[in-house]
C-alpha cells in the first residue's frame, strides 16, 4: 500500500505534563458513556504551547487551532531518580499494638524470645532482671540462655537508655523482624492483688504488674507470656490475658511433621505412564515422570506403591528439575542375601530406612517412631557393617541425653565412658542381638567379635561437644527428642568430611522440661532438612519388637 504524505509542516512541542497525562491509566469506557459533556473538553494532552507569540506566523495559522492559557514557567530540569526505599513490613495485626509482660522463664527457655513477638510491645518487670541475675552463674544450657539474654539487653539499654519512658525499639541492635518497643520497669505500680495470694513471691509480683498495666492501658491489651502453667492458671483466674510462648514450635501439630513417605495413587501408572522414561543402571531401574504429582514430592522421599495382582513398587525421588522428578527403585533389604551385619528389613519403613543408612551419599538422617521399632539396631548394625567391612568410616560414635526418666541417681564414678555406661543400656542390648546373630561362630568367635566392635565404638557426652570436630566418623544420636534446637545445632555442626550423623527419637516420649512435640530440636531439624539431596528422614510406623510390646504401645 501507498505510504502516506510526509507532513509540510514542523510539529509543536507538547509541554511535559503531556507526557505525564498519556502515562496514567486510562478511564473506563463507562465513565466515559456517562459523562458525555466532559468528553466535548479538548485534553490536556491536546494542548499545544502556550509562547505562541515566539513562533512565526506561518506556524500560528497551521491547521490546529491554537489555545493561549497563561504563559507558564518553563519545566524544571528532570531531578536525579530517588533511589527505591525498602517496603515497609506489613503489620500481621490491625489496631493499637499488643504490651507482652514475659515471665522469666520465657527468656530461659529461649534468649531470643524479645525479638520475636513481630510490631508488639515487650514489658519486663524489676522481678524478671532480678531472677535473670539468680541463675546466670553455671555451665548449664540455662546458665548460657540467661548470659545471653543479658548481653542483648545490655546492648538495648546502651542504645536507648532504660529509663527512657518512650521505650527502646527492638530493631536498633539489628534485628529487623522486630517492630515494637521494650520497656523496662523502672517505677513502682501499685499493685492489688487478693489478699490470699503472698505478696512476695515472685509469679505474683509478675501477675501484679500485670494487673496494673491493665489499668494503667485501658486501650492496649497486656497479655502475659509465661511457660509455667501454673502461672498461666492463676493470671486466667484473676481475670488476665495469658498465653504459652509459641514462637519456638516448629509445628502447631505433630501430625503435620514430614514423615519421608508418600504413597502412589492407585490411578499412577495410568496419569504418568504416557511420558514416563525409564531406564536401568547399575542394578537399579529408573523412572523420569512429569504431571500432577510432581510438585509434591521431595528430594530423597519415597514412594511405594501397592496393588493387587501387580508388582509393587518401592522407590526414591533422586532428582527433581523444574516439572520433572526422578525415581530409583530400592534395594532390597528384606533379602537375607542383603542383609546388613545380619540385620533385615522386616517391613517397608524398615527397607526404606536401610536404604538412607547404606547411602555414601546420605550424610544427615533423622528416624522416628515408637518404642520397638528397630531404629537403634538397624543404625548400629549399619554403623558396624560399614565401619568394619566396608572401611568406609573409621569408627563409631554414640551419644545422647543424660535426662533420667525418673529421679536422677545421683553422681557417678569413672571416667567419661563409665559415667555414660548406665545411659546407654539399649546399645548394650542391641550389640548382644547383633553378636547373637553369628551363629557360624563359637562362644570363643563371638567373644573376639563383640571385643573388636566394642573397641570401634566410643560412647561420648553432649557435655564436651563444643569444638570437637568428627572426621570420617559414624555418629549416632540416640534419644534426640530430648535435644533443644540450639543443642541440636551444635551437635550437627561438629561433622567434619567424611561423617554421617543419624539422629534416633520418639517424639512421645519427652522427658526435658518445656520441651514438646512442635519445640523439639529433633522436629527442628526434620522440617528443615527435608528435600536436601544429603539428607533424609524415614518415619517408622509398625513395631517389630514383640507382640507385647506392640499391643502396650497401642493401648497404654
Amino acid at each position: 500500500m501507498p505510504l502516506p504524505k510526509p507532513p509540510a509542516t514542523r510539529a509543536a512541542i507538547l509541554p511535559t505534563t503531556a507526557y505525564d497525562t498519556q502515562a496514567a491509566p486510562k478511564t473506563r469506557r463507562a465513565s466515559a458513556k456517562a459523562a458525555p459533556a466532559q468528553a466535548e473538553e479538548p485534553h490536556p494532552a491536546l494542548e499545544l504551547r502556550s509562547d505562541t507569540a515566539d513562533l512565526p506566523a506561518a506556524r500560528q495559522s497551521g491547521g490546529l487551532p491554537v489555545k493561549a492559557p497563561s504563559r507558564a514557567k518553563p519545566p524544571a530540569p528532570a531531578a536525579a531518580t530517588p533511589a527505591p526505599q525498602a517496603k515497609a513490613r506489613k503489620p500481621r495485626s490491625t489496631g493499637p499494638a499488643k504490651l507482652f509482660v514475659l515471665d522469666t522463664n520465657v527468656l530461659m527457655h529461649d534468649p531470643m524470645s524479645i525479638f520475636r513477638f513481630d510490631e508488639h510491645d515487650i514489658y519486663l518487670p524489676m522481678i524478671t532482671l532480678e531472677e535473670l541475675d539468680g541463675h546466670k552463674k553455671g555451665m548449664s544450657e540455662v546458665a548460657r540462655n540467661v548470659r545471653q539474654v543479658s548481653r542483648e539487653l545490655d546492648a538495648l539499654a546502651a542504645e536507648g537508655g532504660p529509663d527512657s519512658q518512650e521505650g527502646v525499639p527492638l530493631a536498633k541492635t539489628g534485628h529487623k523482624e522486630a517492630g515494637g518497643k521494650l520497656f523496662f520497669q523502672t517505677t513502682f505500680l501499685d499493685v492489688s492483688l487478693p489478699a490470699g495470694l503472698p505478696q512476695g513471691k515472685a509469679d505474683n509480683q509478675i501477675l501484679g504488674v500485670v494487673q496494673s498495666l491493665r489499668e494503667r492501658h485501658p486501650k492496649r491489651e497486656v497479655v502475659l507470656v509465661s511457660k509455667d502453667i501454673n502461672m498461666r492458671v492463676k493470671a486466667r483466674a484473676l481475670g488476665l490475658a495469658a498465653e504459652d510462648y509459641f514462637n519456638d514450635k516448629t509445628l502447631e501439630d505433630g501430625d503435620l511433621l514430614y514423615t519421608g513417605v508418600l504413597q502412589l495413587p492407585a490411578d499412577f501408572w495410568e496419569r504418568h505412564g504416557k511420558t514416563m522414561e525409564s531406564w536401568s543402571q547399575a542394578g537399579h531401574t529408573y523412572y523420569r515422570i512429569t504431571g500432577p504429582l510432581v510438585p509434591a514430592l521431595m528430594v530423597n522421599q519415597f514412594v511405594y506403591l501397592e496393588a493387587p495382582g501387580e508388582a509393587p513398587l518401592y522407590a526414591r525421588v533422586t532428582e527433581i528439575t523444574g516439572k520433572t522428578a526422578v525415581l530409583k527403585t530400592l534395594r532390597d533389604y528384606a533379602s537375607s542375601k542383603n542383609a546388613v551385619w545380619g540385620v533385615t528389613a522386616r517391613n517397608r519403613e524398615q527397607n526404606f530406612a536401610l536404604n538412607l543408612l547404606m547411602d555414601p551419599e546420605v550424610d544427615f538422617i533423622t528416624l522416628t517412631g515408637t518404642a520397638g521399632t528397630g531404629k537403634t539396631l538397624m543404625t548400629l548394625a549399619a554403623a558396624l557393617s560399614q565401619v568394619m567391612e566396608d572401611r568406609r568410616y573409621s569408627e563409631v560414635i554414640v551419644t545422647r541425653v543424660t535426662v533420667p526418666v525418673g529421679e536422677d541417681i545421683g553422681f557417678l564414678p569413672g571416667n567419661e565412658e563409665e559415667k555414660m555406661g548406665p545411659w546407654m543400656g539399649a546399645l548394650d542390648d542391641n550389640l548382644e542381638v547383633l553378636a547373637r546373630s553369628d551363629s557360624s561362630a563359637g562362644e570363643w568367635g563371638r567373644a573376639a567379635t563383640n571385643d573388636l566392635v566394642r573397641s570401634k565404638i566410643k560412647i561420648k557426652s553432649l557435655n564436651f561437644m563444643r569444638g570437637r570436630t568428627f572426621m570420617n566418623k559414624f555418629v549416632l544420636i540416640d534419644e534426640a527428642q530430648n535435644l533443644t534446637p540450639k543443642q541440636m545445632k551444635t551437635l550437627i555442626t561438629r561433622a567434619g568430611p567424611g561423617t554421617k550423623i543419624v539422629c534416633l527419637g520418639n517424639l512421645a516420649q519427652i522427658d526435658t522440661p518445656y520441651l514438646t512435640e512442635g519445640s523439639s530440636g529433633l522436629t527442628y531439624v526434620v522440617d528443615r532438612f527435608k528435600g536436601w539431596p544429603h539428607s533424609g528422614h524415614v518415619t517408622l510406623a509398625r513395631g517389630e519388637r514383640s507382640r507385647l510390646a506392640d499391643f502396650a504401645s497401642d493401648v497404654l
